[in-house]
């Protein structure tokens, strides 16, 4: 019995599709392996650990602690009438949302060959679903962060929320497209050239150095070189961690030219990323 050449199938697998292709209707067919990917993402990075969950909280304080004495006490880094703590808090909170966005989606194709090889599933669904894991981690240390901001208030210390406080989610929306953006464009390069994983930590450190996350971007005006200034100030990662500051502490500047730079740089990188992404998935079994 012959099958009638008109008849459709029900799913067509192919490697022909645009390169900017998000396919929101394939991902939200598979939307219980991405819930799975995201539960899996957040039991197994602390299993077996000692102390588990509470990492999300102790490395953000003990980082802000060392932030405080080193650049506060010792580098004489001012932060007006924001303790320098809660200042510092503020900034490592954003900062650690894209980092790990980013370390965690660049090695997408290296650290899940195996699986990619035997089954076939949206290959975008892998980074995604560290984007979307890391927001409990995000909100864990928010939570923490706001906790301190009520003790500070208590103990009479002059704080108040900024008015564009709406704007958060917009931020943590930016936060995510550039690291997802980002991290698929390493996880890309990767796939040929292996000791780009290697340059990823030390680059994300020194990244965080031009992104005004243990400084605002006042006292790198005044005490950076010149040639300095323009890699800090037009940095989007600093409008973000500046913004931030300005929304939660009321500190800092914020500007409607630089929020709208930044979220058009986001969406640049995170088509730019899924471009490459797309691109490489097609053939990077061959090459990893």
């Amino acid at each position: 019995m012959s099958t009638p050449k008109d008849d459709a199938w029900l799913y067509t697998i192919s490697s022909k599709h645009p390169l900017i292709n998000l396919n929101l209707k394939e991902i939200w067919r598979y939307r219980d392996l991405l819930m799975l990917f995201v539960k899996r993402d957040i039991v197994t990075v602390y299993k077996q650990t000692i102390l588990g969950p509470l990492w999300f909280v102790i490395q953000p304080l003990f980082t802000s602690v060392i932030f405080t004495l080193i650049f506060n006490n010792l580098g004489q880094i001012q932060t007006g009438s924001v303790p320098p703590f809660l200042f510092n808090l503020a900034g490592i909170t954003a900062w650690n949302y894209f980092k790990e966005c980013l370390t965690g989606t660049s090695g997408t194709f290296t650290r899940n060959q195996n699986i990619f090889g035997k089954v076939y599933f949206p290959r975008v669904i892998m980074p995604m679903s560290i984007t979307i894991s890391n927001l409990l981690k995000f909100g864990i240390q928010l939570s923490i962060f706001l906790c301190f901001y009520a003790y500070y208030a208590f103990q009479g210390t002059s704080l108040g929320f900024n008015s564009h406080l709406f704007l958060i989610p917009v931020y943590i929306l930016m936060m995510a497209l550039l690291g997802l953006g980002l991290g698929m464009i390493i996880s890309s390069m990767t796939t040929k050239y292996r000791d780009l994983s290697v340059l990823v930590g030390f680059g994300v450190q020194l990244l965080m150095y031009v992104s005004a996350v243990p400084y605002p971007v006042s006292e790198a005006k005044l005490k950076f070189p010149e040639w300095v200034v323009p890699f800090v100030e037009y940095n989007p990662l600093t409008q973000i961690i500046e913004g931030f500051r300005y929304m939660l502490l009321n500190i800092g500047s914020f500007s409607w030219a630089g929020f709208l730079y930044t979220l058009l740089i986001s969406f640049v990188f995170f088509t730019l990323g899924l471009i490459i992404f797309n691109k490489t998935e097609k053939s990077f079994i061959d090459t990893i």
